[in-house]
């Protein structure tokens, strides 16, 4: 393993970890019923969990409103959340009470929309089906795209099942049905590892500006898609599998949707299985690290 940290003028210094191949081998997923390919209905971001057979998916209606529909959880075609620059977004999301990389000299900023999307779910503390349109007709509570009401989701009435009895956010409890939804092998897996939480002190950082050309260690994109993307690919097209640094307030930075898109990248063109951990880039032999960090 290697270690080593950086100070960079203007910019907050990054200790940069490189695990070797045999310790971390390529990206890490967790084991799952779905089948990680075609698109983003056979991975865990279908919600439904209609990649589930012999109506598997009944087991979380419980927990969580069965909308019926893969998409509705994230996107809405009317009645978007205002908050947020991002695609017709329906989901709850939370703004504040990050804490975020620091160092002595300087920390990331604030998550913008390229992150705050992903922790709509992943800081755990709103529930995976709090949208602000549901599906059809009077389901709709523009309240919803900063805060959650349990009463509003309350008023869903499951088209298939019963209906949940409460509205659980990522990581609140491991359930004996999670065999059925995450494990082939059939044993438990712990949900706390997809839970990033609201302390970002020890992850990568996300709402943080890229190093200006001419930085040492760092790799300075070649490509831009004006006003979206700055990104590494090998043209000029803004493809899945390009790691890029999003645009928001009139800057570019690194956000959760530079290295991971959650609808999946395939590993091997289409049709393949998708990378783990939704990544854009396979992590063997520290790939996606070197893609920014010139090591």
């Amino acid at each position: 393993m290697q270690i080593r940290s950086l100070k960079i003028a203007g910019y907050i210094p990054i200790t940069i970890i490189l695990l070797c191949q045999s310790a971390y081998g390529s990206s890490w997923d967790p084991g799952t019923k779905a089948s990680n390919q075609g698109g983003i209905v056979n991975t865990r971001h279908n919600l439904t969990q209609s990649f589930l057979i012999f109506n598997g998916f009944l087991n979380m209606n419980p927990y969580r409103n069965y909308y019926s529909e893969v998409c509705v959880y994230c996107h809405t075609p009317h009645g978007a959340n205002k908050q947020i620059d991002a695609p017709l977004w329906n989901h709850t999301i939370s703004t504040t009470g990050f804490t975020p990389y620091t160092t002595q000299t300087g920390q990331a900023g604030t998550p913008g929309s390229g992150s705050l999307m992903c922790l709509s779910c992943h800081d755990g503390t709103l529930a995976v089906d709090s949208v602000i349109n549901m599906p059809g007709s009077g389901g709709y509570n523009v309240s919803q795209e900063l805060s959650q009401s349990n009463a509003f989701l309350n008023v869903w009435t499951n088209p298939s099942g019963p209906d949940a009895f409460n509205h659980f956010p990522l990581g609140q409890a491991v359930f004996s049905c999670a065999e059925f939804c995450h494990n082939p092998s059939g044993g438990l897996p712990d949900f706390r590892a997809f839970v990033v939480g609201k302390d970002l002190s020890n992850d990568h950082p996300v709402g943080v500006n890229y190093p200006a050309v001419g930085t040492p260690d760092f790799k300075i994109p070649a490509n831009e898609k004006a006003g979206k993307a700055k990104f590494f690919g090998g043209d000029s097209t803004l493809n899945k599998n390009d790691v890029r640094l999003v645009y928001g307030s009139g800057e570019y930075r690194v956000e959760c949707t530079s290295c991971h898109d959650p609808h999946g990248v395939p590993s091997a063109g289409e049709g393949s299985t998708f990378i783990g951990s939704f990544l854009r880039v396979d992590n063997a032999g520290s790939a996606l690290c070197l893609t920014c960090h010139d090591k």
